[in-house]
């Protein structure tokens, strides 16, 4: 979606969507050049932001509970195996390779994640052993991958769209409202 469609929409609908926010992130991480109406665009959809025209829907908080139980497993069995070997391995590579292969169990309360862990206990237990070990396995017998390799990093640092689109414009339009003729 363009981000002059996603102002459209914002502005129709008084609200910016958690979809829409991480698109106009996207936008803004990836543009290095955007076109003069893409820049106003994301002047209009700071203005709007700023001035309560719209608003950005706040997240609902949750937690994917298997998460939590792939990483203490995984730390637990990567421990044990660097304690009595020379191997290095790394938890993130593994705890991802077996989190790929096992069901999400998403939670909002406190209540629900205590159920969901619950649940994995007692349903998913041996599941989860195979899966993290299947993920040690492979993870033994890949091949290095050298120096080029990359860590995935949060792309907004934390920061909220108002923040990024701020960012972007001074970036790449310091001049920008000095620049638009004059009325």
């Amino acid at each position: 979606m363009s981000i002059e469609k996603i102002v459209e929409q914002a502005l129709k609908d008084g609200y910016l969507t958690p979809t829409m926010e991480a698109e106009v992130g996207r936008i803004c991480d990836t543009a290095s050049e955007l076109s003069i109406e893409e820049y106003m665009a994301l002047d209009r959809l700071m203005g709007s932001l700023l001035t309560g025209e719209v608003v950005a829907v706040p997240r609902k908080q949750f937690i994917n509970v298997m998460e939590e139980l792939v990483l203490s497993e995984t730390i637990t069995r990567v421990a044990e195996i660097e304690a009595s070997s020379d191997s290095s391995l790394d938890v993130g590579d593994i705890a991802a390779y077996a989190l790929n292969r096992l069901p999400p169990l998403y939670a909002t309360t406190e209540e629900g994640a205590s159920f969901q862990r619950k649940k994995a206990k007692e349903e998913l237990k041996d599941l989860l052993a195979d899966k993290i070990q299947e993920a040690i396995s492979r993870y033994l017998e890949k091949p290095e991958y050298g120096e080029g390799r990359q860590e995935l990093k949060n792309s907004s640092g934390g920061e909220g769209v108002l923040k990024q689109v701020s960012n972007l414009l001074g970036a790449h339009a310091p001049n920008y409202e000095q620049d638009l003729p004059k009325k």
